[in-house]
């Protein structure tokens, strides 16, 4: 083996100062995202171009539609008809802030209507407390969710006499109030059945398998549509003489029974997806099964799946029109109502209450999408470097 030249070695010393390097360029700042993001390549250079245009062709109209020739004031349809205005008219706002109160509340008595009122605030009260991540007493506010809630809206709504609140047949239910309630308590309903039907098709009793795979492939393997009138027409078949099923109640089992065997099914991918070890861990530790499943399996099985549960939500919240199909006056079924009122007979009249639809579903859904993204960007951060 030879030893290396020192004189070699020296050539690698540098013995003289370098000039100073000119400075990084920016790495951040407006004009760099839009390099990075919108113009990093020709196929990304191409579909901006693409889509920019498209926006171009398509925002303008919509927004000379739904503001800029729309109308705000008016007591009737002639507010709204270009032979009597003399211009061009967009949306009729007017329209809708007329009829504001029966989108919302339906046929319901409007002496009563503090009712849906203190309901809506009870649920928005449920919702904050289970959404905030930090609250106090987030136990307590899943009892208040799932158990307080729920009686303490149907005795608001329903009406309860032996404590003074007299009875609203649903019947006179209607609008946004109908929605709300359908979703909520399918929302309410399919998270807790489905978490146990997925269990229950995890186990290694073959009896509690067998059912709850039959209940989840049933329900499944037909549509909402099929569902809802199975509940509308053969639930009461299945009833003795003279017992009846209110005909808001029938639907409401059958959404929640079709939401939770999909809830069911999104969560048991999400057990699938934990490792074994874990299992093991849990019950080298000592822990009992429902111990192991509450504080190991569930959090980290219901963590990998948020983006599923809040996709079923958000389908589960706009497949709610379909319960018209049964007679139930939802929001759309409002607003197909009262757009056939000659009092307001104008052509703008539809798509405006349309319009309003779309706004309120897609506040609504990106509420959902949005929060559920930023639980999921929260709950990452602890798998980042």
């Amino acid at each position: 083996m030879t030893r290396p030249d020192p004189a070699d070695a020296k050539r690698f010393v540098r013995t003289e100062d370098v000039a100073a390097m000119a400075p990084p360029r920016s790495v951040s700042g407006p004009l760099v995202w839009i390099k990075e993001n919108l113009f990093s390549g020709p196929v990304n250079t191409a579909f901006t171009i693409v889509v920019a245009w498209f926006l171009f062709w398509v925002l303008p109209p919509i927004f000379d539609y739904m503001i800029g020739d729309a109308v705000w004031q008016g007591t009737d349809g002639s507010a709204c008809r270009e032979d009597v205005t003399g211009r061009e008219v967009g949306a009729c706002w007017a329209f809708v802030w007329d009829r504001i109160n029966y989108f919302i509340y339906g046929s319901y008595p409007a002496d009563l209507r503090w009712r849906p009122n203190l309901f809506f605030l009870a649920l928005a009260i449920g919702i904050v407390w289970m959404l905030w991540l930090d609250a106090p007493r987030r136990g307590l506010g899943a009892i208040y969710f799932f158990i307080v809630v729920p009686l303490l809206s149907y005795w608001l709504l329903a009406g309860f006499p032996a404590i003074g609140l007299q009875n609203v047949p649903t019947g006179l239910w209607g609008g946004i109030l109908v929605t709300i309630v359908v979703s909520a308590v399918g929302i309410v309903v399919s998270l807790p059945f489905g978490v146990l039907l997925a269990l229950g098709r995890r186990s290694r009793m073959p009896i509690v398998r067998l059912v709850c795979v039959i209940i989840i492939e049933f329900t499944r393997g037909v549509p909402l549509i099929t569902v809802l009138f199975m509940a509308n027409t053969m639930l009461p078949l299945f009833l003795a003489e003279g017992m009846t099923v209110d005909r808001l109640v029938r639907p409401l089992i059958g959404v929640a029974f079709f939401a939770s065997a999909y809830m069911a099914e999104v969560i048991r991918g999400g057990l699938q997806a934990i490792p074994k070890g874990q299992y093991e861990g849990a019950m080298s530790l000592g822990l009992s099964y429902p111990k192991m499943m509450y504080f190991i399996i569930l959090p980290q099985a219901l963590r990998i799946v948020i983006p599923g549960i809040v996709n079923t939500f958000i389908g589960l919240f706009k497949d709610t029109t379909l319960v018209s199909i049964v007679g139930i006056f939802d929001l759309i079924r409002t607003i197909e109502s009262a757009r056939v009122d000659p009092n307001w007979a104008a052509p703008s009249v539809n798509y405006s209450g349309y319009a309003f639809a779309a706004i309120f579903y897609f506040l609504c859904c990106w509420g959902m999408s949005w929060y559920s993204q930023s639980v999921e960007r929260r709950l990452a951060a602890s798998e980042k470097r």
